[in-house]
Parts: C-alpha cells; sequence; structure tokens
C-alpha cells in the first residue's frame, strides 16, 4: 500500500516510505511548554500517543475530531518478558 501526504511546503501530494499508518481521529491535544501530546482515538477504540512540537500542531491545524493518520516508522522493536 502507498501511503501519500500533503506537502505543506510543496502545496502538493507526495509519498512516503512508511508502512504503518494507522487512520484515527484526534481525541486530544495537550499543549506544554516547548512540545504538544497529541491523542489519536482509532476507530477500534485504541488510542495512540504522539509528542510532536508546538508548531507542527499549529502548522498541521490540529484539533480534537479532525481525522489525521498515525504514521510509525520505526527500526526496531523490542520485546521483552519478566
Amino acid at each position: 500500500m502507498q501511503f501519500r501526504v500533503y506537502s505543506w511546503q510543496n502545496k502538493k501530494v507526495v509519498q512516503i516510505s512508511a508502512r504503518n499508518s494507522l487512520k484515527g481521529k484526534i481525541k486530544s491535544v495537550k499543549a506544554g511548554a516547548v512540545n504538544t501530546q497529541v491523542i489519536i482515538e482509532l476507530s477500534n477504540g485504541v488510542e495512540v500517543v504522539s509528542i510532536i512540537t508546538k508548531d507542527s500542531v499549529e502548522r498541521l491545524n490540529l484539533t480534537e475530531g479532525k481525522e489525521v493518520y498515525a504514521v510509525v516508522k520505526a527500526s526496531d522493536v523490542m520485546i521483552a518478558t519478566d
């Protein structure tokens, strides 16, 4: 599946390499001094939390109820047991 993202700088849709994208709605936006916590609720009720810059929140016009994608790009996934 190809994932497309709107580039605000170039004002066009671009493709990215991340394969893990989760569509949901913003449940809450909590601004801190530098960064902002954005909680995205997926259709199955699972929540994904992202910490991004306040500038990014403003630039993307992120508000509660807005439909967004959580794009996950990770080089490692670790597993632990007790």
